[in-house]
């Protein structure tokens, strides 16, 4: 499988397991404090051939996740559970982690990312939905982003993820009557 895009991960063993699933360049960011030479090597890039970001599911990830969609626009974000980034011995969470089927899933269903966007679902959806500030919300919203395609979110992120990857208010339902009925069969 050959990627066009280039593809942002944090280092040199998540390109050696990009490497094994796809046909693939990467750019590495060594680290979730990135430079403006790194951010100039994403612009151009973003500009001559397109990015997926794919960092780990953890904090410093979505640093450099962040920082990215503020300065580089345009970017497609690739995302893995992480459940799935886990080490073996469960010493490490990463992309070099997870297998190659998964990093393939990962990249084909990238997402475009939008900073600039108006709200369709509310925070009051997000409540009565039970994915804030209630019992088994954690869970839900685990099972919304494996759903969704956008990865795992803390209640404070939920929202802004969902309007930065522009999910409808149907996407959002259907993942919801899964969720659902996923707990009613249990």
């Amino acid at each position: 499988m050959k990627i066009k895009e280039i593809i942002v991960v944090e280092g040199k063993d998540d390109t050696t397991a990009i490497k094994r699933a796809v046909d693939a360049d990467t750019i590495e960011t060594n680290g979730s404090a990135i430079n403006d030479e790194t951010i100039e090597k994403i612009r151009l890039a973003q500009q001559t051939r397109g990015v997926i970001v794919f960092t780990d599911p953890d904090f410093p990830g979505e640093k450099i996740r962040k920082t990215i969609a503020e300065k580089v626009p345009g970017c497609k974000h690739a995302f893995i559970e992480k459940e799935d980034a886990i080490a073996k011995r469960g010493k490490g969470l990463g992309v070099e982690h997870a297998s190659t089927q998964l990093i393939r899933e990962a990249l084909k269903d990238a997402h475009l990312m939008h900073m600039d966007i108006t709200e369709e679902i509310s925070q009051e959806d997000l409540m009565v939905a039970g994915l804030i500030g209630g019992e088994g919300s954690k869970e839900r919203r685990t099972k919304l982003g494996r759903l969704l395609k956008i990865g795992y979110t803390n209640g404070k992120q939920l929202h802004k993820r969902l309007m930065m990857f522009q999910v409808s208010k149907e996407d959002f339902a259907e993942a919801l009557d899964a969720i659902r009925k996923e707990e009613q069969d249990a």
